[in-house]
């Protein structure tokens, strides 16, 4: 199956959300099918991580409706979804291992036992090297760095090869090695587990070689196409309902004179204005 093809396996229709007597955006339909990865991009308060939320099931639509694989989503959680949250380091006294913090997502229910099942032990392992991992595994997490807290987060989100998986600002605060890691584990994990993606992200530079849709949201609208549609500094201009430019630095694009957006945007292929 080829990204884009085939029944999608997340489906948002007429989706709508509010906060009090703002609306952040209504109207949306999103489809994000096996293989595919969709980045969010938008400023802050625009509702990116909302909609990672309502998907959750942890937070309501105003209106609207979400569907995984086909089941509306209810109440919180489905093992089918894994979630990697924005990189935020535990404190130093957390009282767990590297290895404790990936258990928890192979049987969270479970952790805490002093005998593990044999089959959590060896999928935990697996996923420890799968994550690059193994030289801090057995380390107190809170004295590892942002990005080996983070390999360890992917591990966990990944336990149950989650046909969805979503991503909240993964790479804030990571050096650009450890940006790579990430996005490397999150793209294998789509190709060799047919999984769509959705991750939201204010920096899209790191992305664009492997993103095959933007889904932009801004000032209580939203646009949705490759980033070539999307990226345009006409497009961005009537999204903000104020003049943005989208400048080519090098293989950067720099986006000039959006309120609250990242600065710059990275793309390998031409941009057409």
């Amino acid at each position: 199956m080829t990204a884009g093809s085939g029944e999608p396996i997340l489906t948002i229709r007429d989706a709508a959300l509010r906060r009090g007597d703002r609306e952040l955006w209504s109207g949306l339909d999103l489809d994000v099918h096996a293989g595919e990865l969709i980045a969010v991009l938008g400023p802050s308060g625009s509702g990116k991580t909302t909609l990672l939320r309502a998907i959750l099931g942890l937070d309501d639509l105003s209106s609207g409706s979400i569907r995984v694989l086909r089941n509306e989503v209810r109440g919180r959680g489905s093992r089918r979804i894994g979630y990697i949250p924005q990189s935020r380091p535990l404190p130093r006294d957390t009282a767990l291992r590297g290895r404790d913090l990936v258990t928890l997502g192979v049987d969270g229910h479970r952790f805490g036992l002093p005998i593990p099942r044999r089959g959590d032990r060896a999928r935990v392992d697996e996923l420890i090297d799968a994550v690059g991992a193994r030289a801090f595994a057995d380390r107190p997490v809170g004295q590892l760095s942002g990005g080996e807290q983070q390999r360890l987060r992917a591990g966990q989100a990944l336990a149950d090869d989650p046909r969805l998986l979503l991503c909240d600002e993964p790479l804030t605060s990571l050096d650009l090695a450890n940006q790579q890691a990430v996005i490397g584990l999150i793209d294998r994990h789509r190709r060799e587990k047919d999984a769509a993606v959705l991750l939201v992200t204010h920096d899209i530079n790191p992305l664009l070689g492997k993103v095959d849709r933007i889904l932009y949201i801004a000032n209580g609208r939203f646009t949705l196409g490759t980033p070539k549609e999307v990226l345009r500094s006409d497009v961005l201009t009537a999204l903000y309902g104020a003049h943005v430019f989208v400048l080519r630095a090098g293989d950067r694009l720099v986006v000039v004179g959006a309120p609250d957006a990242e600065a710059s945007h990275h793309h390998h292929d031409e941009v057409h204005e």
